[in-house]
């Protein structure tokens, strides 16, 4: 089996989703828009065959009304992508879940 040349670069697919993403979000509800920012991560679960992501959204006084299971958009400096909150951890910050292209 002969080795490829040194200089020989694979092609990186520029479409796939990155697996990590921290830093600033829009989290656009039914009635409003926060500013908040997130800790995200996701794989591809060959399973179902979709990328999973999920993180966690830094807590803020903003989404003290907010409800576990709440839909929401949101956005990134990469992109957007439909989400839904569920429960709040320890430490006031919400757990967001989406499936599909993340918004990262």
């Amino acid at each position: 089996m002969s080795t490829p040349p040194v200089d020989t670069v694979d092609e990186v697919d520029q479409t796939a989703p990155e697996e990590e993403y921290a830093g600033p979000a829009t989290l656009t509800l039914a009635d409003r828009e926060v500013s908040v920012d997130v800790t995200l991560r996701g794989a591809f679960q060959p399973i179902d065959g979709r990328f999973h992501w999920y993180g966690r959204i830094v807590a803020t006084d903003a989404l003290a009304d907010v409800r576990s299971g709440a839909a929401a958009r949101l956005t990134t400096p990469h992109g957007s992508a439909d989400a839904k909150l569920s429960d709040v951890d320890p430490w006031g910050r919400f757990r967001i879940t989406g499936t599909g292209r993340p918004p990262f």
